[in-house]
């Protein structure tokens, strides 16, 4: 079932979202969903609080990138950085955060701890694409969109386009839910 997008100003986009205890029928179901949603809007990757469930969880496909079409899809459960190195810029976009790009700057490369679909634990090492993608969703687990990462100089220059999402002016060629305004400014 293709679910909605949050968008950026709904508030579960913004909350730390809360580990999971264990796999079950209905977390199969969800993670069933995010895919099929996440792949209906053309995304590669997709955390449970985008779709309105704030636990720690998130889906990734990079197989539609170029150069990626050999990639498996990954299932993330509580997942924790152990390692990080080098660090890049490049552009990113988000699904919650419809026709809006920016340039953030992450690490190159990952080490990941994780529970998969069945819940058992892994480590992964990843590198570009896919470690933008994990480290882009992860934040998404602890309350944190790209924008937030973006310069202050880059991030005025996008702010008409997150106040338009803010009033509901988003359009999108897959479903979305937008929400009353959350005050990012704390």
């Amino acid at each position: 079932m293709i679910l909605p997008i949050n968008t950026y100003s709904d508030t579960v986009l913004r909350r730390k979202a809360k580990p999971l205890k264990g796999a079950d029928m209905e977390l199969e179901e969800l993670i069933g969903n995010m895919f099929e949603s996440m792949r209906n809007a053309e995304g590669i990757g997709l955390a449970a609080p985008q779709v309105g469930v704030s636990l720690r969880l998130l889906v990734v496909d990079v197989s539609l990138a170029d150069g990626y079409e050999g990639a498996s899809p990954i299932v993330v459960i509580n997942p924790h950085l152990l390692a990080v190195k080098g660090f890049n810029s490049m552009e990113e976009g988000c699904l919650s955060v419809p026709d809006v790009r920016g340039s953030v700057v992450r690490p190159s490369a990952i080490q990941l701890k994780y529970r998969d679909e069945h819940f058992e634990e892994r480590i992964g090492e990843f590198d570009n694409l896919t470690a933008r993608v994990l480290q882009h969703e992860i934040d998404h687990l602890d309350g944190t969109l790209f924008v937030d990462r973006m310069q202050r100089r880059d991030r005025r220059k996008i702010q008409k386009k997150l106040d338009a999402i803010t009033r509901g002016e988003v359009r999108t060629g897959y479903p979305v839910v937008v929400h009353e305004a959350y005050d990012v400014a704390k």
